[in-house]
């Protein structure tokens, strides 16, 4: 594939579009925090069990921090870490491209059901159309949907959701949002 088409690319469908996108800058300072926070809780027992390193705290932090520096870039920056996905939640529809696929629109009559999970780590996307010929790419010709799954409702779109901001809560209130307007 030649690579992704970025949502800045795509005209959205409805003035009211809220964009949720990938994000490599969080995930390096989520990953960054959490190697810290576990060097802050570990680095005393550790210095209890083997009696001291003869060091001063700051010297072992300023270790830990680059350990973690480069922990968390090569994780934001690996395969699984720069996975590109984004959607777009408007009034005209759904808006997804998941793992650098090409995006597709979904209009909300045109969803069986749509729903946030979680599975295991990781939070998820699945989109079920109720007739996949219902899909339009976004731009152009389909070279590549996202991820195909089956869902309970039949077969559907799946996306991982771990690194996207705003975050998966507030792309449920906006799903939610939308779909009690389709409903009413």
């Amino acid at each position: 594939m030649k690579g992704m088409i970025a949502p800045d690319q795509v005209v959205a469908p409805a003035r009211d579009a809220v964009l949720f996108r990938s994000s490599p800058v969080r995930t390096f300072v989520t990953v960054f925090v959490l190697l810290m926070l576990s060097f802050g809780l570990v680095s005393p027992i550790m210095a209890l069990i083997v009696g001291g390193t003869g060091n001063p705290w700051w010297h072992t932090a300023l270790q830990a921090a680059a350990v973690a520096v480069l922990g968390a870039g090569c994780f934001a920056w690996s395969a699984r870490g720069s996975l590109n996905t984004w959607v777009r939640v408007s009034s005209g529809g759904l808006e997804l491209a998941a793992q650098d696929s090409d995006p597709i629109l979904l209009a909300w009559t045109d969803i069986a059901s749509v729903r946030v999970r979680r599975a295991r780590l990781r939070n998820v996307l699945d989109v079920t159309p109720v007739d996949l010929d219902s899909v339009h790419p976004v731009q152009g010709e389909r070279v590549g949907w996202p991820t195909m799954t089956e869902t309970p409702d039949g077969p559907g779109f799946t996306a991982d959701l771990s690194e996207i901001w705003p975050g998966p809560r507030r792309l449920r209130r906006e799903l939610a949002k939308h779909l009690r307007q389709t409903e009413g």
